[in-house]
């Protein structure tokens, strides 16, 4: 990790290199025998800023470069071809320099354009959780594995319905735009049979059929291309508690207190897209969710973090005793910790969805009642 934040440093003062190389070139030619020259220095100079520097930076660097080299014969008196020469190659150097500067300057509006597709795409397909319904505060992350990446196989959902706030949280198996087609069929099933479904076991069978439907319509040769992991949660309008099902996903994080635990199923069921492979169906778990805790749904991307000698990231055993002032602050502690954990390294997507229930005396008596959607 040291290691990493000495080239980040590094990076950040990168813009210097061309000026220190024609510095160091005028220091050989000023303290070496007239018969030496840094010429390739120059040159260097020259190249080394079309990445790193603008249109007029390049110029400038490379007018530098030909007045030093040409001072240098003037001072020591060297004129002829061979000055000619060495100067005709620090310009034609400095020319490449330009265009070089001008491809990668388009190369680069570009890629910030596709850049700025794709966070669009991201907030219409995984748009950000409303900040607190009722007494409820939520609080999102999405962290890619790569680091220009802004969407892929994780996903999330958080949605008021009539029967109580529902939350949605999914990973799908498998990378690319097949992943991307899963994620936008999952979360747009949800959105609308979360709404008409009473039974939490409906949803997710709704979700179970949309995928299937949607992998046969593919071409796809099995079902299995296209499970997601999934995790389902409801708080119902009255009452302390939390509804869960789950259907091969990570179990949740439950934070009470200063106590940290699993809210393990009470009888394991398949991922959605595989429900034909089992006669048993998914069950709902009651979980007491009492105020002031708080709920951590994630993707495996968190629990499958490592570092560099391969341990697993354990977030119960990091984040016991620790306690948090909302959502945003805790994912904000998770995020850092795991980044020291792994020391800046991810191999895996990762979503994190943060639900707690705020005390009476947090909100206001006119935010009590809930007002959940009509159907």
């Amino acid at each position: 990790m040291a290691g990493l934040g000495v080239w980040k440093r590094l990076g950040r003062r990168s813009h210097w290199l061309p000026a220190l190389l024609l510095l160091v070139a005028g220091a050989i030619d000023c303290t070496t025998p007239p018969t030496v020259s840094a010429s390739a220095l120059y040159a260097a100079a020259v190249l080394v800023a079309a990445p790193l520097l603008s249109l007029c930076g390049t110029v400038l660097v490379g007018v530098c470069a030909l007045v030093l080299d040409w001072a240098m014969f003037w001072y020591f008196g060297h004129r002829g071809s061979a000055m000619f020469s060495e100067l005709a190659m620090v310009a034609t150097v400095a020319g490449v320099a330009v265009f070089l500067n001008r491809l990668l300057y388009h190369r680069e509006v570009k890629l910030q354009s596709v850049s700025g597709i794709a966070t669009a795409v991201q907030r219409a397909v995984l748009p950000g959780p409303p900040a607190r319904i009722g007494p409820l505060r939520f609080a999102a992350r999405y962290e890619a594995a790569q680091t220009d990446a802004q969407i892929g196989g994780d996903l999330y959902a958080v949605l008021d319905t009539p029967y109580g706030v529902r939350c949605l949280i999914g990973d799908v198996c498998g990378k690319g735009m097949d992943a991307v087609r899963a994620v936008t069929v999952a979360v747009g099933t949800f959105r609308e049979a979360a709404l008409r479904e009473p039974a939490l076991t409906g949803l997710s069978d709704r979700l179970e059929q949309a995928l299937v439907r949607e992998a046969a319509q593919s071409g796809s040769p099995l079902p299995a291309d296209w499970f997601v992991t999934a995790l389902l949660a409801e708080f119902p309008p009255r009452g302390n508690e939390v509804r869960l099902v789950n259907r091969g996903h990570p179990a949740p994080l439950l934070f009470l207190g200063d106590t940290v635990r699993y809210v393990e199923p009470c009888r394991p069921a398949l991922p959605l897209g595989l429900g034909a492979l089992s006669v048993d169906t998914a069950r709902v778990d009651p979980v007491a969710f009492p105020q002031g805790a708080g709920l951590l749904l994630y993707t495996d991307g968190l629990t499958e973090a490592r570092n560099a000698s391969g341990a697993f990231y354990d977030p119960v055993g990091r984040f016991t005793g620790r306690r948090h002032s909302g959502p945003d602050a805790l994912l904000d502690a998770l995020l850092a910790d795991v980044c020291r954990h792994t020391g800046g390294r991810r191999t895996d997507d990762m979503a994190l969805l943060a639900v707690t229930r705020a005390p009476d005396d947090a909100y206001p008596p006119s935010a009590r009642r809930w007002r959940p959607e009509s159907r």
